[in-house]
């Protein structure tokens, strides 16, 4: 770099490819820019803040300090100030901080640039992938209509489709069928703005009336539409809309339809869409093989679901826990132990987290293995498994395991030594096995914290009423039961099982 020329350093500029040579051609640039024509030197840096921008090889910091650095001399040099800021606009906006471009075009207009269209572009696509609700796109909306970017005047069809788009993405579905109607112009981005406004309010009729009103529609739309319906548990629609579809599915489409057939138990379908994805090459991706894998477990077929995952070469955490899950659904417990085993055994593993660990407690709960159990729960909380957070299920499941094998203090203990929060789902655990083991001193404890808990529920008042009924203590029965009506507590339909609601469906 030391002995390139002033007019070598333009044409390298353009070549740059790695963050070392953006330090050397910026560093070469530094010492020979005032050698060059302003114009070969605005270039030049124009080359340079592109690669470090938007490359992915590129490197955002050096972008924001290579127009901070040379900003004065642009500003004097180029008639064309706003692509500098767009160009950083761009790749700030793309970056894990959207939020930065939106500063970025706060400080353009504090500076005096004029802002085009694409600035425009830039800054609502970031406004979009901003989750704050202190950057809202009705500022950036204003000012695209006062520079001319939005109006009857005006064509720019990407600054409407962004504009849209950024108030789809906080379901402002007002807002976003204004702009709307607004356009001058509408392509399939339009509609698929639209379309997610609605989505993203969880308006699918609205949304279907959208989608079948499209003039065309890619597979974005296709699997937008679809997804939503998978996820808002509307799987025969999700099902008849795939097979409607035109366009070649996506790994997302796939997951989503593989999902429906799971709600609906569609062995049938889940089957042919299996041989879809193995006959059009989408066999590789992880998510799809573990959906598959959850659909082939809850219909009941664990052999086929453990040949998906013993013919992956690589798998995800979702996959051991897919499968171990399974296993501890099904009670099936020496294949979710010897699965477990399997996993910590593995080098090339990923470790457990918080549900791998339930599944297997849950699997000893099903089996009654309190001691390996209570072992496994002391190096979870030891930190033998990495740092896992415990939650209110792992306890509520140990409580559920202690008090079914008649451990009703150890248990008691168990939930006052919480570090979290108690709940009245865990006492109701306790009671329940209580109620089993016929322990009315602890089963009053128990529903004296339910009742500071949830004084409005009513079940676990006649839980005791049984107990102290079945025992012949009638009066103190009776005493309860006025308890219950004075603070009009009923109990709710389905409250039976209070060990059920503790722990989370596989």
């Amino acid at each position: 770099m030391s002995s390139m020329s002033p007019g070598d350093l333009l044409a390298c500029s353009g070549l740059c490819a790695t963050k070392r040579d953006l330090r050397l051609l910026h560093g070469a640039l530094l010492r020979r820019r005032h050698l060059l024509p302003a114009a070969d030197a605005v270039a030049a840096l124009a080359k340079l803040l592109r690669f470090a921008a938007v490359s992915p090889a590129g490197d955002l910091r050096h972008a924001s300090l290579l127009l901070s650095l040379h900003l004065p001399f642009i500003t004097w040099a180029s008639s064309h100030l706003a692509f500098f800021y767009n160009t950083l606009m761009r790749g700030l906006g793309a970056s894990p901080s959207p939020g930065a471009a939106i500063e970025l075009f706060t400080a353009m207009r504090r500076a005096g640039a004029a802002p085009d269209a694409f600035t425009f572009t830039f800054a609502l696509k970031s406004c979009s992938r901003c989750r704050s609700p202190e950057r809202s796109p009705s500022d950036l909306h204003a000012q695209a209509f006062k520079h001319g970017c939005l109006g009857s005047g005006s064509a720019r069809a990407h600054v409407y489709n962004a504009l849209l788009h950024a108030y789809a993405s906080r379901a402002a579905v007002d807002d976003t069928r204004r702009v709307f109607d607004e356009m001058p112009l509408r392509d399939v981005v339009s509609f698929s703005g639209l379309l997610t406004a609605h989505l993203k309010a969880n308006d699918l009729d609205s949304a279907r009336v959208v989608f079948d009103q499209m003039p065309q529609r890619d597979v974005v739309s296709w699997t937008a539409m679809i997804s939503a319906y998978a996820r808002a548990r509307r799987p025969q629609e999700a099902l008849a809309l795939f097979d409607a579809m035109p366009e070649q599915p996506d790994e997302v489409t796939m997951v989503s339809v593989v999902s429906a057939c799971t709600a609906l138990g569609d062995l049938a379908t889940g089957e042919r869409l299996r041989q879809y994805v193995d006959s059009n090459g989408f066999g590789w991706m992880v998510s799809l093989r573990n959906t598959l894998m959850d659909m082939y477990a809850k219909c009941g077929c664990l052999p086929e679901a453990r040949a998906l995952f013993d013919g992956m070469t690589v798998r995800s955490l979702a996959s051991w826990n897919t499968l171990i899950s399974a296993y501890a659904s099904h009670g099936d417990v020496h294949s979710t132990i010897s699965l477990f085993h399997q996993m910590l055994a593995d080098e090339n593993s990923v470790k457990p987290d918080g549900v791998t660990l339930l599944a297997v407690l849950m699997a000893y709960a099903h089996k009654g293995c309190v001691e390996e159990a209570r072992a496994m729960f002391i190096a979870m909380q030891r930190g033998t498994y990495g740092r896992v957070e415990l939650t209110i299920e792992h306890y509520g499941c140990m409580v559920d395991l202690l008090g079914r094998a008649g451990q009703l203090e150890e248990a008691y203990k168990m939930i006052e030594q919480m570090p979290i929060p108690s709940n009245d789902v865990v006492w109701g655990v306790l009671l329940g096995a209580c109620r089993t083991h016929g322990n009315i001193n602890m089963a009053e404890k128990a529903v004296q914290k339910l009742s500071s808990l949830n004084p409005q529920e009513g079940g676990y008042y006649i839980m005791l009423i049984d107990m102290y009924t079945a025992a012949g203590r009638i009066e103190e029965a009776m005493e309860i039961r006025r308890t219950m009506n004075e603070t009009r507590a009923k109990k709710t339909a389905g409250l039976s099982s209070w060990s059920a609601a503790c722990l989370p469906q596989p």
